[in-house]
């Protein structure tokens, strides 16, 4: 079953739907946003190609991407741990220091969790964020005009991530982008201060490509971009050359970049720094079936729902 299939049957079942729809859930009467995400052994992570430590800080901080999404500033997170009995005392002591370490960093404190046993490693993060913006962010606020902005550099993570499972050797900024992502809270927190109405933002969790059509899908609005315009670090272009392959597919359909791909109009991205929001794109008319166009010097390809399914249900998996 497909993703976006799985939460129409979800939408369908419950009697109010009305809180789903992006990575955060904004709670007007209390003013935060929620967010949960789940990390399973031998589907999001391995042991061989992560630390204890590591997978601790990635628990969170993807968490904490959603937060950035929703320029919102996070407050608390509780963690849900289920271990192996196998699992040593080493293990859980590694894995709270790197939450913890996120956590004195962006200055969140743990309210509790579970602790249950299971077969595999799975940890699972709920995080909480105060609004601090009058505006509110959501994929479905893109309009016809609005520039496409993101943050950082795209396709490193998913490039250290192949890197690790082929046992190739790669720059420690790709294993580090794929190990130990970095969410955009301080970016988020930039957008909340310069918005003077309701925006379009999504992270970049599951590529690229991914919250553009996500976005796209939910404004109703096509959505076109240069992909020459986004920024790609050398050492990806170095390390595609040397393995045969092309940087453009991890830029493109790599996962877990964790940016902040973003849709404003002119009199906002007039006010934003360039260097930190770069522009690649615009929003098109509102559309029936919305696409994502992407522009490569003289070729355009259109990612349609079929294409789109095709490159994003496994994920990385089957692209190189």
């Amino acid at each position: 079953m497909k993703e976006l299939d799985f939460i129409n049957i979800l939408k369908n079942s419950l009697d109010d739907s009305s809180l789903l729809g992006d990575d955060c859930a904004y709670l007007k009467d209390l003013g935060i946003f929620i967010t949960q995400d789940t990390l399973v052994e031998d589907v999001h992570f391995t042991m061989y190609t992560t630390s204890a430590y590591n997978l601790g800080r990635k628990a969170v901080s993807v968490n904490l991407s959603d937060l950035a999404a929703a320029l919102s500033k996070p407050v608390y997170i509780s963690v849900s741990l289920s271990v192996p009995n196998t699992i040593k005392d080493s293990f859980v002591s590694e894995l709270y220091r790197g939450i913890n370490d996120v956590c004195k960093e962006y200055n969140i404190k743990v309210t509790g969790g579970d602790i249950t046993g299971s077969e595999k490693i799975v940890i699972s993060v709920c995080a909480i964020g105060k609004k601090i913006s009058k505006y509110i962010s959501s994929r479905s606020n893109a309009r016809k005009g609005d520039y496409i902005l993101a943050t950082g550099s795209f396709g490193a993570s998913s490039a250290g991530l192949y890197a690790l499972q082929n046992f190739l050797y790669a720059d420690d900024f790709l294993i580090n982008s794929q190990i130990n992502p970095r969410p955009r809270i301080k970016e988020g927190l930039i957008l909340a201060d310069a918005i003077n109405s309701d925006i379009a933002v999504m992270d970049t969790s599951d590529g690229l490509i991914d919250a553009l059509y996500k976005i796209a899908l939910a404004s109703r609005h096509s959505i076109e971009i240069d992909i020459n315009k986004v920024n790609v670090d050398n050492k990806l272009v170095n390390f595609s050359d040397v393995n045969k392959l092309d940087y453009k597919n991890f830029v493109k359909w790599g996962g877990e970049d964790f940016e902040l791909i973003v849709a404003v109009p002119e009199n906002i991205y007039l006010n934003l720094d360039e260097n930190i929001f770069r522009p690649i794109g615009r929003v098109l008319n509102k559309d029936i079936s919305p696409c994502v166009i992407v522009k490569d010097n003289d070729k355009t390809e259109k990612i349609t729902k079929d294409i789109f399914e095709k490159y994003t249900y496994n994920h990385f998996k089957d692209k190189l």
